[in-house]
């Protein structure tokens, strides 16, 4: 960490080319002698990310920025502040992997004693002096192994929070096991030193493969914002052996949508299908990755296009529903749309159908953009249908 960058001249300097582009600010000769264009323009690309990713930080002076992969890898303000939810004010936490800090920042900003490990000695650096910034009085820094500390620690805490690597040698892993630290493995030291741990995931995981390897899960948070599936967090408690509750939420504009159900519940409910009536409902990322495939049409009354089509149609306008509400202008068969070119701009979407968006525009003949919807999918008897809608609100 170079302190030069904190001096007031520095800061205001990046304040002026905060619009600047980082990759132009590293090839110019920097006007300071402490300070080198390549910690510049690492400092300007901090800036615009934090701007997109925790906003809240950029209203602070002083803030210091780290190299470009801590900042791809840190959560958003908003995943953050929702994890924050989980936890009690006055409980105590330790963040084992605790990267650039913005999750035990929301942990600590809630009320709870943090600790926050991070095993990059100058990263850990950056984050005590952040924090000081920051104002936060409750969260203290470990420079080292979260693990190791976890090790040696004589008394007990409420939550152990965890975002194990999902980059190991340089290559993407999607199975627990092939993590970094193996939480699989660590699970026993977890639970001897803890009532509660928190595991962020990658969205890809398997949620059943891990509810299978994760002893006492009790909640599982699918976490999507703006419909992109950020993270999973699985919830587990010691001691804890009924249902696990599945929690799809939806964060967007500032709001929070939740829809919690079982697999259970899932197994057992039995769906109802239907031809594509008045409206059309496309439900958000993390209903579908939460596999709520049957439940969510059941509490919305509603009516599912086909088993593997997850669509679903309503003959009235339904109220809050999780994901995207349409309204139905036609339906047309793909001998008639390709024949009469009846649609020749449309967003493209495919939902259970054989063929790709951009096959389907080649062969269609169907420019992007507009205002209209067009939804290629199977129907209930295996028809292969296009959907002409438009977005709906009330």
């Amino acid at each position: 960490m170079n302190k030069s960058i904190l001096a007031t001249d520095v800061q205001n300097y990046l304040s002026e080319k905060q619009q600047s582009s980082a990759a132009d600010m590293a090839l110019k000769k920097s006007p300071f002698v402490h300070v080198s264009s390549q910690e510049l323009a690492q400092q300007i690309d901090g800036r615009q990310r934090a701007a997109k990713k925790i906003p809240e930080w950029t209203t602070t002076p002083g803030i210091y920025y780290p190299e470009k992969l801590n900042m791809e890898q840190c959560s958003s303000g908003e995943t953050g502040y929702f994890k924050a939810s989980l936890v009690q004010p006055g409980a105590s936490l330790i963040d084992l992997t605790g990267g650039f800090g913005v999750d035990s920042y929301y942990f600590a900003r809630k009320g709870a004693r943090v600790t926050h490990c991070e095993i990059n000695p100058a990263l850990s650096t950056i984050v005590q002096h952040n924090f000081k910034q920051l104002g936060l009085t409750n969260a203290m820094c470990h420079s080292g192994d979260g693990i190791e500390y976890l090790e040696n620690l004589k008394e007990k805490v409420d939550f152990i929070y965890i975002d194990p690597s999902r980059r190991v040698a340089q290559q993407k892993v999607f199975r627990l096991a092939d993590c970094e630290p193996n939480i699989v493995k660590l699970q026993a030291l977890f639970f001897a030193k803890a009532q509660c741990i928190i595991t962020k995931l990658a969205p890809l995981l398997d949620i059943s493969l891990a509810m299978e390897q994760l002893d006492h899960v009790r909640n599982i948070y699918i976490v999507s914002v703006d419909n992109d599936c950020k993270e999973l967090l699985f919830v587990q408690d010691k001691g804890f052996t009924g249902d696990v509750q599945l929690h799809a939420i939806r964060l967007s504009a500032g709001k929070q949508q939740r829809f919690t159900f079982t697999t259970s519940q899932e197994q057992q409910a039995e769906a109802h299908y239907a031809a594509p009536e008045k409206y059309l409902y496309d439900p958000d990322v993390a209903i579908t990755k939460a596999g709520a495939f049957k439940c969510i049409g059941l509490a919305f009354e509603l009516f599912k296009l086909q088993q593997h089509t997850h669509l679903y149609t309503s003959d009235r306008y339904v109220e809050d529903f999780p994901g995207r509400c349409f309204r139905i202008l036609d339906i047309y068969p793909l001998s008639k749309l390709k024949k009469n070119r009846a649609v020749t701009k449309a967003n493209v979407v495919t939902k259970n159908f054989p063929l790709r968006v951009e096959d389907i525009r080649k062969k269609f003949k169907i420019a992007d953009g507009g205002a209209d919807f067009l939804y290629f999918c199977t129907l209930q008897g295996g028809e292969h249908v296009a959907i002409l809608c438009t977005r709906f609100t009330a």
